[in-house]
């Protein structure tokens, strides 16, 4: 088993989360310049983004990190190569007590619709299951339920979050995300902007941390990625773990 990662900023960084692994882990490492640590195995490449993915897709390495390359030409040849007009992620968090949990959805265009996040539901629920984690869901929404007739929007995020709720099994905790995390290993945001803002203020400035977030809707292991994070190896682990599945 390879699992290729970007390094394009911070190379060190990338380095120092391959040595920390066990050395049963065979990791190819995607740049444009030599790393600092040359007994790494590394593809040079004016473009790495797109060798890393086009290894993925030929089937060169079974799994891909993006690690720190950019996040923009990366998911857009991601997207292309995969033939989908958007990407779905879920992220594995951990809050400042250390408690790990599946969240969703975390980019700005995804989960906007019920049957987007009921198939996220589906996805996270066999990733918790492969890693231990609680497949109890939390469906947050945009309010309590006293606050309906407050404003149209969130009478809406109420009665889907209900719906989605209703269809997968999965508990209804309103806006309460911080009863949700008590007994839950998955949390689905109403939508995608509000899970973005959810996973940058815990990781940045609420002393979380992010492992990686996998893309659930291509036939690929691909886990994106911040290149703000501190270490790269729970991502390389996750990879490798979804390798399994």
């Amino acid at each position: 088993m390879i699992i290729g990662i970007g390094a394009d900023t911070d190379r060190e960084k990338v380095c120092r989360s391959i040595r920390s692994l066990d050395e049963e882990i065979n990791v190819r490492c995607y740049t444009s310049a030599p790393l600092p640590d040359i007994m790494i195995r590394t593809e040079i490449s004016d473009h790495p983004e797109r060798a890393l993915i086009d290894d993925l897709f030929s089937g060169r390495i079974n799994a891909a990190v993006r690690g720190s390359l950019p996040a923009s030409t990366t998911l857009r040849y991601l997207k292309e190569k995969a033939g989908v007009d958007h990407l779905e992620r879920i992220a594995l968090l951990q809050d400042a007590k250390g408690r790990q949990f599946l969240l969703a959805p975390v980019g700005v265009d995804e989960g906007w619709t019920v049957s987007d996040r009921i198939a996220l539901i589906k996805n996270a629920r066999r990733i918790a299951h492969r890693f231990g984690l609680s497949e109890k869901t939390a469906v947050l929404s945009g309010g309590r339920f006293g606050d309906l007739g407050r404003h149209p929007v969130v009478d809406r995020s109420l009665a889907d979050a209900e719906l989605i709720a209703h269809l997968t099994g999965a508990d209804h905790t309103e806006i309460r995300i911080e009863d949700a995390i008590e007994d839950h290993g998955i949390l689905i945001a109403p939508e995608g902007i509000t899970g973005n803002l959810i996973f940058r203020t815990l990781t940045f400035l609420g002393d979380g941390a992010a492992n990686g977030a996998p893309v659930v809707n291509i036939n690929k292991i691909f886990v994106d990625t911040s290149r703000a994070s501190a270490d790269y190896s729970n991502a390389i682990l996750l990879a490798a773990s979804l390798t399994d599945l």
